[in-house]
């Protein structure tokens, strides 16, 4: 019997599953907590898996080290990018300047270091942001305690964030990108493996009801976008 539908396409970590693009990804992101400093920027199509992997992300830190914080909806001006990190981290901003914000976080940011902690954010759909949001981002990053950086952030969004990236206005952002790598769709034979897996995590535990036939139908028909290959399934 199945404990859980397996194909719902709403992100879940318990479902994660670990393709070479996703396993080389996941790598990509741990490697960037323990750098403790930079952007690592993380691209995919739209379905490929971006949100899934960013929650297992999450769950693997160890939230007395890092307190990390997301914020999802990047279609804002440069002060309501402050605000939403604020709210994020829990840092009271309603009605200060942008100067007072920046203070508040700086402070709150210091604070985390002092005791041994340190904050990472995870900007999701970050192709939405502006260049002036992005500059602030990067400003963010300036924040430092001594020879440690305060602020580390990750942009997850789809590929056209690259290309914004790009931009020769971007340069000094570009050179604080310590890793950067792109999600690609499943191959034939990791579409298999991933019905297979999604079967399995949902409690099935009988034959495959997929045979081999409709398999190569599915990843033909979806592309081998996870998001899709759900869908169908």
């Amino acid at each position: 019997d199945l404990k859980s539908a397996p194909f719902q396409v709403s992100p879940d970590p318990g479902f994660f599953f670990q393709s070479e693009g996703h396993g080389r990804a996941l790598a990509y992101l741990k490697y960037g907590v323990y750098q403790r400093e930079g952007f690592i920027v993380v691209t995919g199509e739209i379905g490929a898996g971006k949100t899934t992997l960013l929650r297992t992300l999450i769950e693997s830190i160890d939230a007395s080290k890092v307190v990390a914080a997301q914020i999802v909806n990047t279609q804002l001006n440069e002060g309501d990018l402050l605000a939403s990190i604020c709210a994020a981290f829990g840092v009271d901003a309603a009605g200060h300047s942008k100067a007072q914000v920046l203070h508040s976080l700086e402070a709150f940011f210091t604070a985390l270091a002092v005791s041994g902690r340190r904050a990472l954010l995870i900007v999701d759909e970050a192709q939405n942001l502006g260049i002036r949001e992005i500059e602030e981002l990067r400003m963010l990053s300036n924040f430092q305690l001594g020879n440690q950086a305060l602020l580390q952030s990750f942009l997850v969004g789809q590929p056209e964030l690259r290309g914004k990236l790009a931009a020769p206005s971007m340069e000094q952002l570009r050179q604080r990108v310590i890793a950067s790598c792109h999600l690609g769709p499943l191959t034939g034979q990791e579409t298999a493996a991933y019905v297979a897996h999604r079967l399995k995590s949902a409690g099935w535990t009988g034959e495959p009801i997929f045979d081999a036939g409709a398999l190569a139908h599915v990843h033909q028909a979806t592309g081998g976008i996870p998001r899709r290959i759900n869908l169908l399934c």
